[in-house]
Order: structure tokens, then sequence, then C-alpha cells
């Protein structure tokens, strides 16, 4: 077992990628501790793996909540080697022209508050626990935090944002603990969207086929949640990524090497602007 002993904290660990993370840390010999919002899916999450694993109901946008979790880790498995920042919303590729203008702040707020002020919260509670250890610390990022259309400016930008705090925090965590992320692909998974954009119900596995997904993707197949866990644990494993730090894992299945599709995402924009039959100065 690559991870014996090991001991994490994984936010957003109740449902979808997080989960898989979950199992499979457990299964590596790693005990795990689990910070979610969702107190339903934590009780049947600790009814089935028992004590291999502790959990805590809370909100990663709360810096409270993640001291709670790393408390609850420390408690029960006596330290922290990793903390892995999982936790995250989508915005449904709701581009800029199309967000509301009445919810665009609180959309923006929630997006942000999730996916880099709940990375940011939860490094800040695990940083000294990790320092003790020599640990690390592992980001979930994404497609877009490369590339455009991986979802709306929310999304994107705020992964971009993560993908800047990996660099930030490893440099000021050095040489004491490492700091990468992971930036996995198409993934058919529970990630919810924006309660702000009516879109907390919605999941991203419902708009991913099988048969469309594979589509995109040059290896022509539509990744497991477990499929995406294995560089999770390289980056947290001490014996395996020493040298590793600063670093993202692009595991997006080769998106970045499609090749040119289409020369822009707007070629519809001139509609918006269209009186008749004359256009608009824009």
């Amino acid at each position: 077992m690559q991870l014996k002993e090991h001991r994490s904290l994984v936010t957003g660990g109740a449902s979808g990628l997080g989960l898989a993370i979950v199992e499979r840390f457990v299964a590596e010999g790693a005990r795990v501790t689990v910070l979610d919002r969702n107190a339903e899916r934590l009780e049947m999450l600790k009814g089935r793996l028992g004590d291999r694993v502790e959990v805590v109901a809370g909100d990663v946008r709360s810096l409270a909540d993640n001291r709670r979790a790393v408390a609850a880790a420390v408690a029960s498995f006596g330290g922290l080697d990793s903390f892995v920042g999982n936790a995250g919303i989508w915005d449904f590729n709701m581009s800029l022209l199309d967000l509301p203008d009445d919810r665009v702040d609180a959309a923006f707020d929630e997006v942000f508050g999730v996916n880099v002020k709940g990375y940011m919260l939860g490094a800040k509670a695990a940083a000294l626990e990790l320092v003790r250890s020599g640990g690390s610390i592992v980001f979930t990022l994404s497609n877009a935090a490369f590339y455009p259309a991986g979802g709306g400016p929310l999304y994107t930008a705020a992964k971009h944002a993560a993908h800047g705090l990996v660099r930030e925090l490893a440099y000021e965590l050095a040489p004491r603990v490492r700091v990468n992320a992971v930036a996995p692909g198409i993934i058919p998974t529970d990630l919810r969207g924006a309660r702000a954009l009516d879109q907390g119900e919605q999941s991203v596995a419902s708009i991913f086929p099988p048969a469309g997904a594979s589509l995109a993707s040059p290896l022509g197949v539509v990744p497991h949640t477990e499929d995406y866990t294995g560089p999770y644990v390289l980056l947290v494993s001490k014996a395996d990524a020493s040298t590793i730090t600063g670093a993202v894992i692009n595991a997006d299945g080769g998106l970045g090497i499609r090749g040119l599709r289409s020369a822009n995402g707007g070629a519809h924009l001139l509609e918006l602007v269209t009186n008749g039959n004359e256009v608009a100065s824009i």
C-alpha cells in the first residue's frame, strides 16, 4: 500500500471526484478526514468506511469549519500529512453576456468563494500541521485553468486564480510543505453549479453523455472519477514526489492537443446588436 498510515484531509469528499479520491487513499492505506457540506452523504461514507475515515460537516468558505476539520484529523489520527482541496462548483459555461445583471455579484462571490477562497482557507487551517509533518497540499484544478471554454468567465477565472495560488503557496511554504495540483479534463461527476445562478441542483454528469464526451477527447474515452485518482496518490506520496512542488499534473485526456476547431467563440454576437437589416456599431 503506497499510502500506508498516511493522514489526509479531503474537502468535497462525500461525492464525485472527491469521493473517488477518498476511496483510493483508503485503499492505499491512508486514514482520511472528509470535510463536506452534505451531512447525509458524510454519514453514509462513515458507515461504509468505518474508522479509516473521520467526517466533518461544514462549509469550505469558513475558516472556522476548515479549522474544525483539521482538529478532527489531528484528534482522530494524530496529525496530518496532506490537505487535498477538492470542493468546487461549476458555472455551466454561462457566458459573460448571459450572466444576469442582478446575480453577477452573488455568483462571482459564490464561485470564487468555493473554488479559490475555500482552497486558501483550507491551506491556512492545515499549514502548521503540514509543516510539522513535512506534508503536502494538492488542489483540484481543471482544464479550465489552462484553456478557455472549460467553463464560463467565472469558473475559468477562478481556476486560473487557483493555479496562481498553487505557485504562491509552493513558494511560501517551501521547503517544509510541497504544494501541487491535478487538472482533470472531461469528467462525468456530481459537480454542481452556483446556487446564485439556480444551478445548485444541476450535475455536470447530466450534460456529458459518453458518446459526445468521447469525441471531445483525443483519447476517445470518457474517464470515470476513479481514473483521475492516481496523480493525487503520487503527489501526496513522500516517497514518490519528494522533488515535486509548484507543479500541476494536467490530466485532461489530451484536450490541449486537439488542434484548431474554430477561430472564435463569439461568432453569434452581431445577432445581439442587429436591428432589422442594420448592424449597430460596437
